[in-house]
Order: structure tokens, then C-alpha cells, then sequence
């Protein structure tokens, strides 16, 4: 049985999940600002109500760890120890002090990875041989990926391991011409390098329903990718950009709030779309 999220007023829960090994989502877009860290942070936290999750921090600006409420310069090992070879992945992965949500925390040295990893061998494989190495220590139902907003080496690192890909869209009209980069690149990483990735879907973003815009830019994504552009929305909310100071997901800051309903919408959709089975 793949299970799905119950939520009353404020007690959102996720029925218990009968799913055997790990399926590995990668949430990205080369644009920045489109709501990467908050999908990965959030959709991690509702999943975790049912289900064993890793979040795996790969960008330098290391906010999916803050938005955790871990301090990325206080971290003894990051994701780049994990890539360079340092350590394994799994002497990096720490307690989120969550229930069934861990985290393998970044830090600021992501930034030099970028230009280290173009001298290692397997370089866009280093993440994937990370956490094959990891599953025989630990076993999650879903590893879900932050990544930099960048085309660079750590997100290719991100496609290359990834079985799945979530890719948020701003709603603005700018992220149309995005969108046509993205499935370029996602091509190219198909026929290269990972065959098995899939578009799970598109997020839309940032959505406002107080403007033109925004509806256009979801009808318009819809129109070209009908099967591939996600039913769920995710709005503007205070209460989401709010959230991270506090180092809490959106679930345990305001959990009634319009985007918090959102993102439990969305954990729904991606359970419906086959995220946890194999």
C-alpha cells in the first residue's frame, strides 16, 4: 500500500507507507529565486510524517541546513566531505531532530567543491557512489536533493544520482524560457549520463492570484507540459518565507497557513505520482 497525508486543522499526518528501498529526488532549476530549498525542506518534513527521509544539502549557501535549524559553520562534516572524499556519507548525515528526517548538512567549502571536483575522477558520480556506498549503512525511503541554482558541477552531481526530478517554476514570465533550458539539460543528462532520470513534474511557485500574471504563466506551462506540470500550487506566503529564520519547516511554524496546506497538497500529489514506489 502507498500511503497518503490525512490532515485535519492543524494535524497534518501521512498514513505509514509499505515502500522498499529508496528512490532519490532531486529538486531543481538553473534560475535562482524559484523556491528550490523551500520545496526541498518542506516536502521532506510532510513526507518524514510517514516515511524515512534524507535531505541532502548540495548547495554552498547551505540554507536547506539553516532551514533545519543547524548552523552550517558549526558542522563537523558537510556534503563536501562527502564529494571530495573525505569521509563517507555516512559519517556526515546528522539527526534533523525530527522524527524520520535526517540531513546531511552543507557548508560554505561547497563552494570550492566546484572547482575541486573538475580534477577528481567520476566527477559528476561522486554524489551517486556516495549514497550507494550509504545504503548499506542506513536505509531511507526517499533522499531528497537541494541543489544550487546553477547548470555546475554539483547539480549535475544531483541529475546524475537522481532517479526523479521536481522542478520548481516561478510564476513570472521570465521562468518560460527556463523551463525550455531545464528539459535541454535534462535531455542531455538522459543521453549521457543518467538514462533512468524522469521529470517527476514542474511546480509552480510564487503564485499570486492577485495578478494577471501569475495565472498566465501556469496556463501557459500547462499548455506545453499538460502531463508534466504538478495540480498543486504553491502560493506567495509570509508564513513560508517566515519559516527558515526560525529553522523550522512550515509543518511546526504555522501549519494552518496557506502554504503549509500547500506543501502537504504537493506530498500527496508526489506519493500519487509514484515517489515511493519502486
Amino acid at each position: 500500500m502507498v500511503g497518503g497525508i490525512v490532515r485535519g486543522a492543524s494535524d497534518p499526518a501521512i498514513v505509514s507507507c509499505d515502500v522498499s528501498g529508496a528512490k532519490i529526488l532531486a529538486v531543481a532549476n538553473q534560475k535562482g529565486g524559484v523556491g528550490k530549498t523551500t520545496t526541498a525542506v518542506n516536502v521532506a518534513a510532510y513526507l518524514a510524517l510517514g516515511v524515512r527521509v534524507l535531505l541532502v544539502d548540495l548547495d554552498p549557501q547551505a540554507n536547506a541546513t539553516s532551514s533545519l535549524g543547524l548552523d552550517p559553520n558549526g558542522v563537523e562534516l558537510s556534503t563536501y566531505d562527502a564529494l571530495i572524499g573525505q569521509a563517507p556519507l555516512g559519517a556526515v548525515v546528522v539527526g534533523s531532530g525530527r522524527s524520520q528526517l535526517d540531513l546531511a548538512p552543507a557548508s560554505r567549502a561547497l563552494a570550492g567543491a566546484q572547482v575541486e571536483l573538475v580534477d577528481l575522477p567520476d566527477r559528476e558520480r561522486r554524489l551517486k557512489n556516495a549514497l550507494r556506498e550509504l545504503e548499506s549503512v542506513k536505509q531511507y525511503d526517499v533522499v531528497i536533493v537541494d541543489t544550487p541554482p546553477s547548470l555546475g558541477i554539483l547539480t549535475l552531481n544531483a541529475l546524475v544520482a537522481a532517479d526523479l526530478l521536481l522542478a520548481p517554476v516561478q510564476c513570472e514570465y521570465l521562468a518560460l524560457e527556463g523551463v525550455a533550458q531545464l528539459m535541454e539539460t535534462i535531455e542531455l543528462v538522459r543521453a549521457t549520463l543518467n538514462p533512468r532520470l524522469e521529470l517527476l513534474g514542474m511546480l509552480m511557485t510564487m503564485y499570486d492570484p492577485r495578478t494577471r500574471l501569475s495565472p498566465q504563466v501556469v496556463d501557459e506551462v500547462r499548455r506545453h507540459f499538460p502531463d508534466r506540470t504538478f495540480q498543486t500550487v504553491i502560493p506567495r506566503s509570509v508564513r513560508l518565507s517566515e519559516a527558515p529564520s526560525y529553522g523550522k519547516p512550515v509543518l511546526e511554524y504555522e501549519p494552518t497557513s496557506r502554504g503549509a496546506s500547500a506543501y502537504a497538497d504537493l506530498a500527496q500529489e508526489l506519493i500519487e505520482r509514484g515517489l515511493l514506489r519502486r
